[in-house]
């Protein structure tokens, strides 16, 4: 019998409550160091963008950093750097998030901050013109500027899905960002941005009835506008596999990326969970099956990486989502050798079974990962703040390297016989550099 290893489990405590305007709170308090992460997270991520609004979620990412009807542009910026703090804000697949860490002193400062531009950003003319040309400039400096750009986030989805929302380019087209408008901000803002469709997460030094009436005073009065109906994203399994490629002109050497759909992260978690144990022991590390074999034995490829989530938030994204590989190859690289070499691989281990040692290494690499990202505020204050978005359950934080280590081999096993290549999205890039 395969022996499992015992990982610690973190305890951080979790207090939680929701206002009366619906905003659900998370409190978990550690007097450790003088330090404070603050967290606020809307439940509107790329996904949510209708049709001929391509890039909108990010977009608005921008504009909630441009004022509110209390603040002039940049305020927000200097008020938190102006207490020794940092901050910022991204945006994912299922929803958007806006963050600051700072000295403990200064937590009233954040909360602050996050209550005024919940009410309302300052969305003028001049404004959202502005932010469109960022992002427009971002998408050409990340994407359409530099090799491998969008490869494979931006360029596996549509080869995979087939729906509007999970297919679609999620930085956006230039012709949808300049024909939105003020009110188009506004409307998006008024449906997306409610209190009842938000979480606030508070991590570090303070104290929980100071925290809990500061975050009553400044969120109490942000007007209530419950949370809009989510659309289920959800659509058939592939029934046959599908192949694009495309010509990079900028990338020196060829790359070819694969997916597969996997379980529902959400409501099947337990069948989900070996998924995200399987991609590391695919690739994590010098001594993983596909390193081993495709980067060190054949040189097939010179890299190889795996992960859940087309943007690595294995544990922060719903349904549907996908088990992805990808890999750069050496000048003149067959990726069809590649995905053979796949396959080979994936049919070795449903057939015999992990080698000694192979999960329990993997199993610690994992959590040790997920330890360490829980010593920073905002590496609890984030997640936690996700977690009761998604799940009501913001203390599954702490359970998560336990769980990772309950994965069995047989579970492993099953889940690799389902990576077949009929269940397979690829997309290959074809260099249009010159390799020095």
């Amino acid at each position: 019998m395969a022996r499992r290893i015992k990982i610690p489990a973190t305890k951080y405590p979790v207090e939680r409550f929701t206002l009366d305007n619906g905003l659900r709170v998370v409190l978990t308090p550690d007097r450790s160091a003088p330090v404070v992460g603050v967290a606020v997270v809307y439940d509107v991520g790329i996904r949510s963008e209708p049709e001929g609004r391509t890039g909108f979620a990010h977009l608005f990412e921008h504009l909630m950093f441009q004022g509110s009807e209390n603040l002039e542009k940049l305020a927000h910026f200097r008020h938190v750097q102006g207490a020794g703090g940092t901050f910022n804000g991204s945006t994912h697949l299922d929803f958007t998030d806006y963050f600051e860490a700072l000295p403990s002193g200064a937590l009233e400062r954040a909360l602050f901050l996050e209550a005024d531009r919940m009410r309302g950003p300052r969305l003028t003319e001049e404004n959202l013109l502005n932010q469109i040309d960022v992002v427009k400039e971002e998408i050409r400096v990340n994407v359409l500027n530099r090799p491998y750009g969008g490869f494979p986030w931006l360029r596996l989805p549509p080869v995979m899905f087939d729906t509007f929302a999970n297919a679609h380019d999620g930085y956006g087209s230039f012709g949808d960002l300049d024909s939105a408008t003020v009110e188009d901000a506004q409307n998006f803002f008024d449906r997306y941005y409610a209190c009842g469709n938000a979480t606030l997460a508070v991590a570090g030094d303070f104290d929980v009835a100071k925290a809990t009436e500061m975050i009553k005073r400044h969120f109490g009065d942000v007007p209530a506008r419950p949370a809009p109906e989510r659309p289920d994203f959800d659509e058939p399994d592939l029934d046959g596999e599908r192949r694009d490629s495309y010509t990079d002109k900028l990338a020196p050497l060829p790359g070819v990326a694969s997916a597969w759909r996997v379980p529902d992260p959400i409501n099947a978690f337990q069948d989900y969970l070996p998924f995200v144990v399987l991609a590391e022991v695919l690739t994590d590390g010098d001594a993983s099956r596909l390193v081993e074999r495709l980067v060190q034995r054949d040189r097939t490829v010179t890299s190889i990486g795996g992960y859940i989530g087309f943007m690595g938030d294995e544990f922060q994204v719903r349904n549907p989502t996908a088990l992805l590989l990808q890999a750069h190859m050496p000048p003149g690289g067959d990726a069809e050798k590649v995905l053979r070499t796949v396959d080979e691989e994936l049919d070795r281990l449903a057939a015999d079974g992990l080698r000694p040692g192979e999960l329990e290494r993997t199993q610690a690499r994992i959590a040790t990962h997920l330890l360490r990202d829980t010593d920073a505020v905002l590496g609890r204050a984030l997640p936690m703040a996700v977690l009761e978005l998604q799940r009501g359950r913001p203390e599954m934080l702490n359970e998560l390297p336990k769980l990772v280590g309950e994965v069995t081999e047989a579970q492993i096993v099953a889940a690799a016989a389902t990576l077949r290549p009929e269940r397979r999205a690829t997309v290959e890039v074809l260099p249009g550099a010159t390799a020095s």
